[in-house]
């Protein structure tokens, strides 16, 4: 919590605190002064004096209104800021993160980190800058006025606080780890609802509706539960300062009342007590407040800095090279890769290699590792074992932004933005213009159903492309793809909803974009391999075959496995 508390602007808090500070004071000099009018002016029936301090009173309750104000404001302004720097940091720390990071943390997990748990510490740090220097100045100045009032009176006073310590030193410690576990089961059910309503065709379609909202009743019992006990537990503190606060003023009213009648002591002097002793129990109640929200707060400042301290796998070399690469050749030597706590490998000693011009198909059965090779050559994940060399470089040798440059890639699933098609496609290519836009969408075979919208590259895309069919999106995200002059293409079976006649359409309108570049295309069909310089054959994460369509359909018995199972014939797919 220290750390994230170390952003904040030192001159910011200094400004608060002043105002904080005039806010008190003056407030706390209001009971006094009262006491004084009631005990030298209204007793005495001493006019010229109650209006002279009515007049002091009245600055006094001007100023505090003031330093209320501005303090409310700098604190809401240093809280917000801290917030939205938490957010724009953690999000800006995502955005570095390999997929082995999200493996480790989870998207849920992410989205509950950059919202209530920067929700959590920005209230914390705004009820500190309002409430927890007051409430200890309110406290202690009640006291040391009542003891200028009556040391008798504050010795009651001080009587009381330790045990209020030590009740909240009690629940705060008993409470800690409960919230801890609370915003754990928050992500839990985060990740519930966002699987629910991304995969409720499915579940409608399985009939799994009950089954699924039992799954989600349990665990949100389970925090509802959990919420409750440490609510509780918090919330005991409340009546328990009332209970103590209030026997306190019995007790002075029982003592002020007999000094009163043996002439010890004015009217004025209880009045001013009684007025302390209330102050110090809504000082103890808004003190409530800010101890409430420290658990909360402390624990999701565990879990955001846990997210900002996360040191990144992939990352880019303290040396990098200074040659431009000549990216001329794509070389896998000897590469091996196991995914975070797998037991299995996923690729096992794959060597093979591409040069300018050529196609390499990555061809196997569900499982075999074909993405994997795809997102080892984007580094998604570095490999364990050997090297992926372009141009004879390291990829781990060169800058991340030097190798995104280099490679163009287009992932299995069809992502698009909430925006045009104009900005998703210049997402490839930032300074491209409408004829090249139109260029990549024809060689995509995205045209037609673009030139039917009434605004065309200014049409809207909805969140996630949902207003464009699955064969949709797929050429609009391989337009986006093409549209990008890169020197590696790579196509993670990115023509698998399109249908036979518009894949052999696009990768024959992809020839002359794609002579002079490296292409790999991760294919399920074997119709889309078939034309490729080289075929890479994978089975259970090793290099079953390599070679042209015609070597392997000869030689390689996984090959003729696939191309049987597709009902191959001589010249295409039955």
């Amino acid at each position: 919590m220290f750390r994230i508390i170390k952003r904040i602007n030192p001159g910011a808090v200094t400004v608060a605190v002043v105002f904080l500070l005039i806010q008190a004071l003056c407030s706390l000099y209001l009971p006094y002064i009262t006491a004084d009018i009631v005990n030298n002016g209204v007793l005495k029936g001493n006019v010229p004096y109650i209006w002279s301090k009515g007049f002091v009173m009245l600055l006094l309750s001007i100023f505090s209104a003031l330093g209320a104000v501005f303090n409310t404001l700098f604190a809401s302004k240093i809280s917000y800021r801290l917030g939205s720097e938490l957010r724009e940091d953690i999000f800006r720390k995502a955005l570095c993160f390999s997929k082995n990071e999200f493996d480790i943390i989870g998207t849920s997990s992410m989205i509950t980190r950059s919202t209530n748990d920067v929700t959590q510490v920005q209230y914390l740090v705004e009820m500190g800058l309002k409430f927890l220097i007051l409430s200890p100045v309110n406290l202690i100045g009640g006291i040391v006025l009542t003891y200028l009032l009556s040391p008798t009176f504050a010795l009651v006073f001080l009587g009381v606080i330790p045990f209020l310590i030590i009740a909240a030193y009690l629940i705060y410690r008993f409470a800690t780890p409960l919230y801890g576990k609370t915003q754990g089961l928050l992500d839990r059910l985060n990740l519930l609802v966002r699987e629910g309503l991304t995969g409720v065709r499915v579940i409608r379609a399985f009939n799994k509706e009950d089954q699924d909202f039992q799954k989600y009743r349990v665990t949100n019992q389970d925090y509802t539960r959990t919420s409750i006990q440490a609510a509780s537990i918090m919330n005991f503190f409340v009546p328990l300062i009332t209970m103590l606060v209030s026997l306190t003023t019995v007790i002075i009213t029982w003592i002020g009342g007999k000094e009163i009648s043996a002439g010890g002591m004015q009217v004025g002097t209880l009045v001013g007590v009684i007025t302390y002793a209330a102050r110090i129990l809504l000082s103890f109640k808004i003190l409530t407040s800010v101890i409430l929200a420290i658990p909360r707060g402390q624990i999701s400042a565990g879990r955001i800095n846990e997210v900002l301290d996360m040191p990144l796998c992939i990352k880019d070399p303290q040396a990098p090279t200074e040659e431009k690469v000549q990216s001329t050749t794509l070389v896998f030597d000897q590469v091996g890769f196991r995914y975070r706590s797998a037991k299995k490998e996923a690729l096992e000693n794959i060597s093979l290699d591409v040069s300018s011009g050529q196609t390499l198909a990555v061809i196997g059965s569900t499982g075999s590792g074909k993405s994997t090779i795809v997102n080892l050559i984007s580094r998604l994940y570095d490999a364990n074992q050997g090297r992926v060399l372009i141009g004879g470089v390291d990829i781990r040798d060169m800058p991340q932004k030097t190798l995104h440059s280099l490679v163009s890639f287009t992932p299995q699933k069809s992502t698009l933005f909430f925006g045009t098609i104009r900005f998703n496609m210049q997402m490839a290519k930032p300074d491209a213009t409408d004829e090249e836009i139109w260029a990549a969408l024809d060689m995509a075979c995205a045209t037609e159903f673009i030139q039917d919208l009434p605004d065309r590259l200014d049409s809207k895309v909805e969140k996630g492309g949902s207003n464009f069919s699955g064969g949709q999106k797929q050429r609009l995200c391989l337009a986006r793809s093409l549209l990008k002059d890169a020197a590696i293409y790579v196509f993670d079976d990115s023509f698998s909803a399109v249908d036979f006649k518009t894949d052999q359409a696009i990768r024959s309108a992809m020839k002359g974009k794609l002579q002079k570049a490296i292409t790999v295309i991760v294919a399920q069909r074997s119709s889309t391999a078939m034309d490729a310089d080289k075929i890479a054959v994978l089975n259970n994460g090793t290099l079953a075959g390599l070679g042209t369509h015609e070597e392997l359909k000869k030689s390689n018995s996984i090959y003729q496995e696939i191309l049987n199972s597709q009902s191959y014939k001589e010249g295409g797919v039955a």
